[in-house]
């Protein structure tokens, strides 16, 4: 069976659900944004907020594709750097109880924290301390770390790193892995078009992005940039919000719709519609079946809190996977 190996940001997802948003106007945190922030900042959000119910769980882009990858069965992967604190360790024990492999570098700066403010109304606003997670770099990557997988899969918000980008596919193409990157984020496709647009072309098999990444990648609308991210990668993958999802391999196009779910949370959406369609390409399901089990998987996350599933909530996707 194949395997699946993950790069991304090592983030620990702290959420919190706040009774008011008043909590929001004395941190100065605009309703449903994300604000990148000082150590200082997080941990005073994290002071004021004790009396609020809170969870935490391992987070990130590409760690929550593998974790969902690790709960569907597929022996998994991740690179990533931690703080060599509580948090840390946190991320990477919760990597092992989902039986993924941590291949985490450390560092003296503390870790990675994406504190989720949750009103009442479920509208979440982002504090984000990158820390540890953003000092991932090309020095931290051995070509031991690809050995034995066959697919690599990377999020788009490592790509303003170019050196650790291309050192990361450069040692999956020497190790033959298939290569899957995710564009994460219109304004980073559109901050780092002509690298990306490179790296794609000489590098990538597959490509995710939703309606607006694909828009800045191609500068077209859904189908047209569908038929366009194709003529570079072996799949191009566009997720179309409600109506979907396109994918395109070998000249051949497959639509998928979504399922019927009660949105709560969009959060890790993208990141759970790549773990089951990722899962079904892997076992080599037909495309079609494989962006169903993405949709199946990303209606799912959207019915709860956050990007982590409960083990009820997966064997009902298993029991919907067939």
């Amino acid at each position: 069976m194949a395997k699946i190996l993950g790069m991304g940001n090592a983030l620990v997802d702290m959420l919190i659900q706040i009774d008011d948003d008043s909590f929001l106007e004395k941190n100065n945190l605009p309703k449903g944004g994300m604000q990148l922030v000082d150590w200082e900042t997080a941990d005073g959000v994290l002071a004021m907020s004790k009396g609020f119910e809170r969870s935490q769980a391992s987070g990130g882009s590409a760690a929550n594709t593998i974790h969902g990858l690790a709960k569907l069965g597929v022996k998994t992967g991740f690179i990533g750097k931690v703080g060599k604190d509580e948090i840390g360790r946190f991320f990477k024990n919760d990597l092992l109880d989902a039986k993924v492999n941590p291949e985490l570098a450390e560092s003296d700066s503390k870790s990675g924290v994406a504190v989720a403010l949750v009103s009442p109304d479920s509208e979440r606003t982002f504090a984000t301390f990158l820390g540890a997670a953003v000092e991932i770099s090309a020095e931290d990557l051995t070509s031991d770390m690809f050995a034995g997988y066959d697919y690599f899969h990377i999020e788009g918000y490592l790509v303003q790193n170019y050196a650790l980008i291309e050192r990361a596919v450069i040692l999956a193409k020497e190790n033959g892995l298939k290569v899957s990157l995710d564009l994460a984020s219109y304004n980073v496709v559109e901050d780092n078009l002509e690298f990306l647009q490179r790296i794609v072309k000489d590098y990538v098999d597959i490509v995710f992005a939703n309606e607006e990444e694909a828009k800045a990648f191609t500068g077209k609308e859904p189908e047209e940039a569908l038929h366009a991210i194709a003529e570079v990668a072996e799949y191009a993958i566009v997720k179309i919000g409600s109506k979907g999802s396109m994918v395109k391999h070998q000249g051949n196009v497959f639509t998928t719709g979504v399922i019927e779910a009660k949105s709560i949370d969009t959060t890790g959406a993208g990141d759970l519609y790549a773990s089951g369609f990722l899962f079904g390409l892997h076992k080599g399901l037909n495309l079609d079946e494989a962006a169903r089990i993405g949709s199946i998987t990303a209606g799912n996350v959207i019915e709860v809190i956050g990007a982590k599933m409960n083990n009820e909530r997966w064997t009902r996707i298993y029991d919907m996977i067939g």
